[in-house]
């Protein structure tokens, strides 16, 4: 096999070549450093490699449904047995993992041998990937734009064709983000079917899922199917699909019921390549036979927002304090922005997010009652066209004011300020329609049906009832038998 013919193929394909000795897991693992190679110093999108653990997983690859497939781990919340995860901060630069997370040992069972984690904006706090310590990724559509976040490193690697499929987690559209940006399939799961632990337990109470960022639909199903099960650890027990994600979308859905909205109070005016987006699914969905509607607004987009936010800041100002205490970190060792969330997250104290959790059944309640008229609500995935890199980026005088209230605690005087709102407008502005399925522990899937005018990807996004996962990937699958979208590939990322 050669790289080109490397790059062409899905996860699922080249672990039946494997499976059938017409290429060997050690072949495949040089293809996939020799991409690398060619492809990452323009796109920054590998953190950290673990070659030594690689290679030897490549001669005792296992019998599992991708034995002997290349694979890369999001450096944050997967962790390795033997080398640190570093959250994309310097104060966890040395955090060396004792034991295998529960979602890095299901990969490893399925037989994908792991040879580096992806990069990360520090603790996943943003939807586009560039922080202090690792550096900005960067999009290879178009190398001025960013992959997205969390999971941008992923992003970028799987649409640069380093592999077909790579670790993500969505606590706030980190799977999801990155898909929209970058051309890929990305599905975040019903609340309690991905594990956690052993190093921790459900983060943000269960907002935060596991999963994976992909080419293909069929190359999703089955790393979910490989990925999802009991977890001994959780503290309920949740129940699992009876059917095989991979065997759910060998059969069409027919005559669904779809409510589509570019609606936002967040984004009064979004982009209109995202409103062209869904109507061009919208219009797509009507051909296969589906009843495609326009809707209200289903829920209060800019209340989410700010409770979402509300429990988010109390989780980073905990996770701080955590790695402080832990570790010995210093201020020094964060970004101001983080600093400065987590001390707005210390001054709100515990009745603010708690008021925001219990505010979260309203929101499930509102999505309650659209499901049952409608199987899918239909967004935009995101409200622009991926943003340049650096257009997120506090400016440094404001960098040194959020240090300086992170080190002052002044937190009161910052609540004074409005920050919740412009941290709501300037931070979800382009992303608000992510956070429902992460508050309301819905499942949701970006879908790469669109490309915009100067080339760019940009996904919508499908939200279903509690469980309905498989059906997500199965409508998935409809639209991507009907367009197509394994043969685009991104010019700036070929070999030099």
């Amino acid at each position: 096999m050669n790289l080109e013919e490397y790059v062409s193929k899905d996860a699922t394909e080249l672990a039946s070549l494997v499976a059938g000795g017409e290429v060997t897991a050690p072949q495949l693992l040089e293809l996939a450093r020799r991409r690398a190679y060619d492809v990452d110093g323009k796109l920054n999108s590998i953190v950290a490699r673990t070659d030594s653990a690689a290679d030897d997983a490549a001669q005792t690859f296992g019998r599992g449904p991708f034995a002997g497939v290349p694979f890369l781990l999001k450096d944050l919340a997967q962790e390795y047995k033997g080398y640190p995860t570093s959250y994309g901060s310097r104060s966890l630069a040395d955090d060396i993992a004792t034991e295998n997370s529960l979602i890095t040992q299901r990969f490893l069972d399925a037989g994908l041998v792991v040879f580096g984690k992806t990069n990360t904006p520090e603790l996943g706090a943003k939807g586009v990937t560039e922080s202090d310590y690792w550096g900005p990724a960067r999009n290879p559509w178009n190398l001025h734009r960013t992959p997205g976040g969390s999971s941008g490193g992923s992003g970028a690697a799987v649409a640069a064709g380093i592999v077909p499929a790579a670790g993500a987690n969505d606590g706030g559209g980190s799977i999801r983000i990155p898909a929209a940006c970058n051309g890929l399939v990305g599905l975040k799961l019903s609340r309690g079917l991905s594990p956690y632990g052993p190093q921790t337990g459900e983060i943000m109470f269960g907002m935060v899922s596991q999963g994976v960022v992909s080419r293909t639909v069929r190359d999703s199903a089955a790393l979910y199917d490989a990925i999802v099960g009991p977890d001994p650890s959780a503290g309920y027990l949740a129940q699992f699909p009876t059917e095989r994600f991979v065997d759910a979308i060998r059969t069409r859905p027919t005559g669904l019921r779809i409510g589509w909205s570019t609606s936002s109070t967040v984004n009064p005016s979004p982009h209109p390549e995202a409103v062209a987006a869904v109507e061009h699914a919208a219009a797509l969905l009507e051909e296969l036979g589906h009843h495609v509607e326009e809707v209200p607004q289903p829920y209060d987009d800019w209340a989410l927002s700010r409770d979402f936010l509300t429990i988010w800041f109390a989780q980073v100002y905990a996770q701080v304090a955590e790695i402080k205490a832990r570790t010995g970190a210093k201020n020094s060792d964060f970004e101001a922005d983080t600093l400065a969330v987590a001390e707005y997250g210390r001054h709100t104290g515990f009745v603010a997010p708690v008021a925001a959790l219990e505010n979260t059944k309203v929101y499930t309640q509102s999505l309650a009652a659209f499901h049952r008229k409608f199987d899918f609500l239909l967004t935009p995935t995101l409200a622009t066209p991926p943003l340049r890199i650096g257009a997120a980026s506090t400016p440094p005088m404001m960098q040194r004011a959020a240090r300086a209230a992170g080190v002052l605690r002044a937190g009161r005087i910052m609540d004074l300020t409005g920050i919740l709102d412009d941290v709501v407008q300037n931070n979800l502005g382009w992303v608000p329609y992510t956070q429902l399925a992460n508050v309301t522990g819905r499942p949701a899937i970006s879908v790469p049906v669109h490309w915009t005018s100067d080339g760019l990807p940009l996904g919508v996004q499908f939200v279903g009832h509690l469980g309905s996962d498989g059906a997500l990937l199965r409508l998935a699958a409809q639209i991507e038998e009907a367009a197509p979208w394994i043969h685009r590939f991104p010019a700036t990322a070929t070999p030099v």
